[in-house]
């Protein structure tokens, strides 16, 4: 079997698969320790583990460490490239695009072979726009709900409210509704220029991932949702790199 993990700011999340298809998946905020009590027993069967991460060196040491406890299985760490199945990442220096969000747009391209605009609904949200012929045209990075709900909660203590989750973009009547209507109403904006956007470059689709990724397409965002998109990137680079 083969361990995918996707460790991300503040999620990790992890697919193990075998021949059969998905035999688990999940995602825990606690860290690399969750996985040995999450995946110890399937150590043995764990031929080997494929990695995509944002983070330092001392967080990539620390998942080795933990995933050396339970499994002898070589564990990879894959990076951004320059070009990868007809995908040609824009970017001037590769190094400084996350792991993520290129296996995520390697997964978008190698379902549609089409130009695809990628949204990655995480702690940040990314947006990535790839052309017909697979190039690679740049994005967008924002901070994401759980940012922006949190950079109100620090930087301006005496707005208080509460955490609601709301789809409303009506203006709101008390501090609450005024936050979290007004969040949503930042991501429809979002949404607009997105749809406009895909218009403009003559992209064919949208791919919608993350953890706000059903708040986004509730919003009104017209795309695809694929929770699993980093791992279907990821496990196209491992398949590649580890064939005999």
């Amino acid at each position: 079997m083969i361990l995918l993990i996707d460790y991300g700011n503040t999620r990790l999340k992890w697919r193990l698969v075998s021949s059969a298809g998905i035999e688990q998946e999940g995602a825990t905020a606690e860290g690399p320790q969750a996985l040995q009590s999450a995946l110890g027993n399937f150590g043995r069967a764990v031929t080997r583990v494929a990695v995509s991460m944002v983070g330092s060196e001392q967080a990539m040491a620390a998942l080795s460490n933990t995933l050396e406890r339970f499994t002898t299985a070589p564990i990879r760490f894959y990076w951004s490239e320059r070009m990868r199945d007809g995908l040609r990442n824009g970017y001037v220096d590769i190094s400084r695009m996350g792991a993520d969000r290129w296996h995520a747009m390697l997964g978008a391209w190698q379902a549609s072979r089409a130009g695809v605009a990628v949204v990655d609904a995480g702690s940040a949200l990314t947006l990535d726009y790839i052309a017909p012929d697979g190039q690679h045209l740049g994005g967008y990075i924002l901070p994401g709900l759980q940012m922006m709900r949190g950079s109100l909660h620090r930087g301006a203590a005496r707005v208080g409210f509460d955490d609601t989750v709301s789809l409303s973009t009506v203006p709101g009547t008390n501090t609450s509704d005024c936050v979290n209507h007004g969040l949503s109403w930042l991501n429809v904006g979002i949404i607009e220029h997105v749809e406009r956007d895909v218009t403009d470059l003559g992209l064919q689709s949208v791919v919608v991932t993350g953890g706000d990724a059903e708040r986004l397409l509730a919003l009104g965002l017209k795309g695809e949702h694929r929770p699993g998109l980093v791992f279907e990137g990821l496990a196209l680079v491992d398949q590649a790199e580890a064939a005999p």
